[in-house]
């Protein structure tokens, strides 16, 4: 069973939240928080597996909760839940230690599947997401991806892709493999590279 964490200011939001995640059943909501602060006092006392954290919130914002939660708890898992508008917190929130970043109108089933990907140690990330971050780093400096000693000729063609902010199955149609040849492949070039997450996979092939 999959112990969540539920915290946004929103009360719709985290009611919808609650709704899809109780309807599983291999995750349980075991606690929610309207703002930051509550958030980690509810993370220390209920040891949720995964946090499902909105980032901007009156108070203790998100990233900053982030940062107390894993500093208290290096092993608990923060998935942030954003918006386009919070470009500019998505790069604090990476560096505070969030491990995922979903739309929050990404469809039901990818929410899921963050959820249940973040409790296994797994990084996920909605492509847009992905592709905004990269954009970001890039946008000072341009350039195209390095190659890499040490890896395979494959492995070169998925890392310029994931650079480029692809997802898996765009890699896959781009490629023709099959995704889980693709995650197969970012598996190890994360372990090549010292890369612990999509991201900061992007930023080294791009030599950030």
């Amino acid at each position: 069973m999959i112990r969540v964490l539920l915290v946004d200011d929103q009360h719709l939001i985290r009611a919808g939240l609650r709704m899809l995640c109780e309807a599983q059943p291999d995750i349980e909501v075991v606690g929610e928080a309207d703002n930051g602060r509550d958030a980690i006092v509810l993370a220390a006392r209920l040891v949720p597996d995964v946090v499902v954290m909105d980032l901007r919130m009156p108070g203790v914002d998100g990233i900053s909760a982030t940062s107390r939660i894993l500093a208290d708890r290096p092993a608990a898992r923060v998935l942030v839940l954003t918006t386009f508008g919070d470009d500019d917190h998505l790069y604090p929130a990476l560096t505070a230690g969030a491990c995922g970043f979903l739309l929050k109108d990404a469809p039901p089933t990818e929410l899921l599947d963050g959820v249940r990907r973040a409790a296994t140690g797994d990084s996920p990330f909605s492509p847009e997401v992905l592709r905004r971050l990269v954009q970001r780093a890039v946008h000072a400096r341009t350039g195209t991806p390095t190659p890499v000693a040490g890896l395979t000729a494959r492995e070169q063609q998925v890392l310029d892709l994931v650079a480029d902010g692809l997802s898996n199955g765009e890699i896959g149609e781009r490629l023709h493999i099959g995704v889980t040849t693709v995650k197969s492949h970012i598996t190890s070039l994360m372990t090549k590279t010292g890369s612990p997450n999509r991201v900061r996979l992007a930023l080294f092939a791009r030599g950030l």
